[in-house]
């Protein structure tokens, strides 16, 4: 079978290598943890590894992520080249929903979003029209997402970033409702349903692929799909931004055991918690027309395509047994598309897709950071000692 982690390495993104990094990095950082008590605060490592970290201050809980748009405002770059069409408030967009999405899987609400523009020459905002639509976007964003803009970075990366591009990221912090703790999967349990909420389109995940497809056509993205929309307007689609649905079900009664966003890794990120639980997926979402006509021209099959593109399920909330309907309702309010798609069962750590007879195993996503001895953290906290001359 394809090797689902190596789905996206045709076009230079390596999944294997990056998570290596990612739990590298996460291990180093659980030795930091306790400096925050030095502040009158207390890291929750639990969320290490989750999409946003969560601390204590105050007797307040909090979040914080940061996250980016990966190489999407290149696809609007192209598609102003190729079509005529200015849609950086698109990519603004996506970048705050990438932001707020992951903010809100550990049950927190977003209270400040920060933008950082980086571009490869100043004289990118010379293009006024561009700009405007850039900020205009970021603002619509934060708006939907019920957050204050704060404020933000925009350096001049020369050589680093190129002279036409713009690199699109951010951070926030939230707050955990008061009454409510985090959302770190502690409560998942065999039983519990699985409600798979509509995704938009690409979202942010996947634009390197999608570009490495564009690059191939002849018309590129001026390419027809077939209900007539240009491919790349409709890869520009604006992400969805679930904060809204993630209020109203944090402000019901409803028990809530987990949150998903679902971008890099396609639904592989339904075993995201480190539990040993099966994820089982019995009715898929209808897949936009976009991801079919990606995962058709980059001839991916089943398992690489559920486990690159999100393939029409923009975020999973995880709910008690006979909850998944009242999600659904509380979605359609919101004029989201959802629908109960499957269930969590006793077994090992691993996602079933039934309909398409695919099983991803636990050794497919591995987020985790590996937790150091102490003789470890007395290493890497001591102060250096200093070494004895050379004799001779």
């Amino acid at each position: 079978m394809t090797d689902p982690r190596s789905a996206y390495g045709s076009a230079g993104v390596d999944y294997q290598t990056l998570d290596a990094g990612k739990r590298e990095a996460l291990t180093e950082a659980l030795l930091t943890s306790p400096l925050l008590s030095e502040r009158s605060g207390r890291a929750i490592d639990e969320s290490r590894g989750e999409p946003a970290f969560v601390f204590e201050l105050g007797g307040q809980m909090l979040a914080f992520v940061l996250e980016g748009l990966g190489t999407k405002s290149i696809i609007a770059r192209h598609v102003a080249e190729d079509l005529g069409v200015n849609r950086f408030d698109a990519v603004a967009y996506d970048t705050v929903a990438a932001i707020v999405n992951d903010l809100c899987c550990v049950g927190a609400l977003p209270l400040v979003v920060n933008a950082y523009f980086a571009t490869g020459a100043s004289d990118w905002y010379d293009e006024r029209e561009r700009q405007e639509r850039l900020l205009e976007g970021w603002r619509e964003g934060c708006l939907d997402a019920g957050a204050t803009w704060g404020g933000g970075e925009s350096p001049s990366l020369p050589a680093l970033v190129s002279a036409l591009d713009i690199e699109l990221a951010g951070s926030a912090v939230g707050v955990v409702p008061a009454g409510r703790a985090p959302i770190l999967g502690s409560d998942l349990a065999a039983g519990d349903e699985i409600v798979f909420v509509a995704s938009s389109g690409l979202h942010a995940n996947g634009s390197s692929l999608a570009r490495m497809v564009a690059a191939r056509l002849p018309d590129r993205y001026r390419t027809a799909l077939p209900s007539g929309r240009s491919f790349g307007e409709a890869l520009l689609d604006r992400s969805v931004i679930y904060a809204g649905l993630v209020a109203d079900l944090l402000h019901s009664s409803l028990q809530i055991h987990y949150l998903s966003h679902i971008t890099g890794h396609g639904l592989l990120k339904l075993m995201r918690p480190n539990r040993e639980l099966t994820y089982r997926v019995s009715e898929l979402p209808p897949v936009p027309e976009v991801l079919s006509f990606l995962v058709e021209r980059a001839e991916l099959p089943p398992a690489a395509a559920y486990s690159t593109f999100n393939m029409g399920c923009g975020f999973a909330i995880y709910c008690a047994p006979g909850a998944g309907e009242q999600v659904v309702g509380l979605a359609a309010r919101r004029g989201l598309a959802a629908h109960v798609a499957g269930a969590v069962e006793a077994g090992p750590r691993q996602v079933i897709l039934s309909e398409l007879d695919v099983v991803y195993g636990s050794g497919d996503l591995d987020l985790m950071p590996r937790v150091k001895t102490p003789r470890d953290r007395e290493s890497r906290s001591a102060p250096p000692q200093p070494r004895e001359s050379a004799r001779s």
